[in-house]
């Protein structure tokens, strides 16, 4: 959520801060700005909507050689997208600059204590509020800038991730972060600060990742100095070389990005398990895992904690974990699991999932979670995110950027990882003799060619879409490992086609959602031969009685199913463990080609941000 790009040094700051906060437009947002300074003359350009709109608004204003921009793309929180509203925000004097991801909680009391001291506010945001305090702290206390937004800071309860300059100090920028994601990349007589590190990916190899509750201070031409928010101490930062490269976060010639990371799934699979999984020789290493084996030799149980698709991943690792490593595994929505004082027991291993590693409530729920004694063992995609350095210990899914809003990618790669862990822990518990295991291995790894395969064979489902687009409602059904895939399948065409969808355990159609069924309902149902086949077909016979339009997901070969469907999408046979990781892939396409159809906005659906870093 909202984007973040600045840059201070001898470059053209114009359109490295542009071209940034294009590339941060997958994060999602309603309005984006512009602050630029050569030390004397000083622009700012607001607009609603688009970074495209903002562009060609700077091409009617008078050129200038700048030394340092700053940008951002906003996700309206407190108050409505407007212009007033937009970033930068500038402090009653006109001297300091800021813009700022996050959310203040108690700016209510701030502003209405500035107000008191004579300070007006021309927007609603709390971000206004929080320059002005910095404003007030360095005019009554006389330090500087960055000893002010020390102070500041020390009084904000909330999260945040800011870019604050002063006018009176043209070469200098004040960056600061608790809970909001901030990355600086370094060049030899500049610096560029972004949410995350695609903005500079063409400029730099170098970064530095900021952790919570710390600030840096960048100077041209000079070194970069981090500090505490909350105290003097100084740390050398540690200067991290950037993995991807700007084609990973280009289209590739795709119309979008979400059918480019759909394209990318076998490629990712074959990432994740590399170095991993050793099929033919019926081995897993994970050297994680070798290093803590104790722990999860004794752990009484598993919770997992995530939110949106990373949930469903998780609900599909609770299935994969109790079949085969016998271990209890509870799945939480980390947003309610922070706020209902669980049950946690040191001898608990508590695993995060999240693709970007920034996720606010997962973030929040698993520090809970380390506070109160328990093992945490994340997975998460962004190499350096919070999440990865919050925890004891964990896997990275290597999938790569993934830009979408709508994630793809980044569930089929938690359920890889997650197939590992169960495997590597049936292993370590002795639940799986080394023949069944190594079945199941061989099984794995053949994963990505059957997924090409399976993606080749994508018209079939364009053609149905175009059948069904139309539809106002839409139900998803599944049994076993197939019932969080029927979640996620209904997640996406909500997401990004706008249609009403609801994901349901096949059983419980009767229980309920059997009422909504007619004609006009469309209702996919994931009717694979193994796990339950028979009583999934008796649910498809007990739709069609009623009129509903089946569409079902089976394996090759069928025959059963074929009799009573109205549409059938074949996916490659095999145990009922690996079924997610085909029958997603229909699912994904079905609500893409929908969406294109309805005319939609695929990889920006309204409302929506691709890492939700505020609650």
């Amino acid at each position: 959520m909202c984007g973040i790009v600045a840059y201070l040094g001898p470059k053209n700051p114009l359109p490295i801060v542009l071209n940034g906060l294009q590339r941060l437009e997958y994060r999602g947002y309603d309005s984006a700005g512009i602050f630029l300074s050569d030390g004397l003359t000083r622009q700012t350009t607001k607009v609603v909507g688009k970074v495209s709109e903002l562009r060609n608004e700077l091409a009617t204003k008078n050129k200038f050689d700048a030394q340092l921009g700053m940008g951002h793309t906003r996700w309206a929180t407190h108050g409505e997208p407007n212009q007033l509203n937009a970033h930068p925000h500038v402090s009653n004097s006109g001297d300091l600059v800021l813009i700022h991801n996050g959310i203040i909680e108690n700016y209510g009391v701030l502003k209405k204590e500035l107000i008191e001291r004579g300070y007006h506010f021309t927007s609603e945001t709390d971000s206004e509020v929080l320059v002005n305090w910095i404003e007030e702290i360095k005019k009554t206390s006389g330090v500087k800038l960055g000893k002010a937004v020390q102070m500041a800071l020390s009084q904000v309860v909330g999260a945040y991730g800011i870019v604050v300059h002063d006018n009176s100090n043209p070469m200098e920028l004040i960056v600061a972060r608790l809970g909001s994601p901030i990355a600086i990349g370094l060049e030899k007589e500049g610096f560029f600060v972004g949410s995350d590190a695609t903005p500079f990916l063409d400029h730099t190899r170098e970064v530095i990742y900021l952790e919570d509750n710390e600030m840096a201070i960048l100077r041209a031409g000079k070194d970069i100095q981090v500090r505490q928010t909350d105290n003097d101490t100084l740390r050398t930062p540690t200067v991290e070389e950037l993995k991807w490269n700007l084609e990973n976060i280009q289209k590739g010639g795709f119309p979008h990005f979400m059918l480019k990371e759909i394209h990318e799934q076998p490629d990712a699979i074959r990432n994740t398990l590399r170095g991993r999984l050793f099929a033919e020789e019926g081995k897993i290493q994970i050297s994680s895992f070798n290093e803590h084996q104790s722990v999860f030799t004794q752990a009484r149980r598993i919770i997992i904690i995530a939110c949106g698709t990373s949930w469903h991943a998780g609900l599909v690792g609770e299935y994969l974990i109790e079949t085969f490593a016998r271990i209890p595994v509870e799945v939480e929505y980390a947003s309610e699991f922070r706020y209902r004082n669980p049950l946690i027991y040191s001898d608990d291993i508590v695993i995060p999932i999240s693709q970007s590693g920034e996720t606010a409530d997962t973030l929040a729920a698993l520090k809970l979670a380390k506070k109160a004694g328990a093992f945490i063992y994340g997975i998460c995609n962004v190499v350096g995110s919070s999440i990865s350095r919050e925890t004891h210990s964990g896997m990275y899914t290597h999938a790569g950027p993934e830009i979408g809003v709508a994630s793809t990618k980044a569930f089929t790669t938690q359920i890889a990882v997650l197939s590992l862990i169960a495997f590597k822990l049936a292993v370590i518990k002795e639940t799986l003799s080394p023949k069944a295991l190594r079945s199941h291995l061989i099984e794995l790894d053949k994963v990505p060619t059957l997924m090409e395969q399976l993606i080749a064979e994508k018209e079939q489902v364009e053609e149905i879409a175009k059948i069904i687009h139309t539809a106002t409602n839409c139900l998803y059904l599944g049994r076993g490992y197939n019932f969080p895939v029927a979640l996620e399948g209904a997640l996406k065409l909500k997401e990004i086609s706008y249609i009403h969808a609801e994901g349901y355990p096949a059983a419980e159609m009767k229980h309920g959602p059997i009422a909504l069924i007619d004609e006009a309902m469309p209702v996919v149902v994931i009717a694979t031969r193994k796990g339950h086949y028979e009583k999934i077909v008796s649910n498809i016979q007990e739709i069609k009685s009623r009129k509903g339009i089946v569409i079902a997901i089976v394996s090759k070969g069928d025959t059963s199913v074929k009799k009573i469907a109205d549409y059938c999408i074949e996916i490659p046979e095999s145990s009922e463990c690996f079924t997610p990781l085909y029958a997603t892939l229909p699912l994904q396409f079905l609500s893409y080609y929908i969406a294109v159809l309805r005319e939609c906005n695929v990889d920006q659906p309204r409302n929506l941000a691709k890492s939700v870093t505020v609650e």
